[in-house]
């Protein structure tokens, strides 16, 4: 039974914002709400005592966006949730390129030990976490979470994605729906 000593993990692109299919977010205006997203986070954030966003954002290494100009669209992002009633305590960015192999890109687990350091309080049997590719969901196994896949829309689900995910939803309402 999920209550406040709960964790909510969250992919951004594809589960937070509509992702740009070969690209990347670059200003605030390029961020666009998912509606399901909207919808849902006021009754998540009412059963989980914690909103975690965890965001690899490989633009940063290719030099397509700054960090400082991520960092910008999240503090946008947290002003016009706050106006919504949506609660997100923190969002977690990896910058680095994939074949830097750090520690903080998904599907390694770095983004979620700092967010346990941040919260000491987080357990991660009791968290869930959500995404829309392989990487969150390894991610989410490797830190014993709950992991919740949604796919993107009218694609296949990759068959890989059955050995890690604990669920497979069509969108965040979906999940509430399963979890109320």
């Amino acid at each position: 039974m999920i209550d406040r000593t709960w964790t909510l993990f969250l992919d951004r692109d594809g589960i937070v914002n509509e992702r740009i299919v070969g690209g990347y977010v670059k200003d605030f205006n390029q961020f666009v709400l998912k509606n399901d997203f909207l919808e849902a986070m006021p009754k998540l954030n009412s059963l989980f005592g914690k909103v975690i966003i965890v965001t690899n954002q490989q633009g940063v290494g290719k030099g397509l966006v700054s960090l400082n100009e991520v960092n910008m669209i999240h503090d946008s992002l947290l002003k016009e949730l706050s106006l919504k009633s949506i609660s997100i305590d923190k969002i977690y960015v990896c910058p680095h390129l994939a074949q830097m192999h750090c520690n903080c890109r998904k599907p390694e687990i770095g983004m979620g030990l700092l967010a346990q350091k941040d919260f000491p309080d987080i357990s991660f049997s009791k968290s869930v976490m959500i995404g829309d590719s392989l990487s969150d969901l390894i991610f989410g196994k490797r830190l014993k979470m709950k992991t919740v896949y949604i796919p993107e829309s009218n694609t296949a689900i990759p068959t890989e994605v059955f050995d890690y995910a604990d669920y497979i939803c069509n969108n965040l309402v979906d999940f509430y729906k399963l979890i109320e």
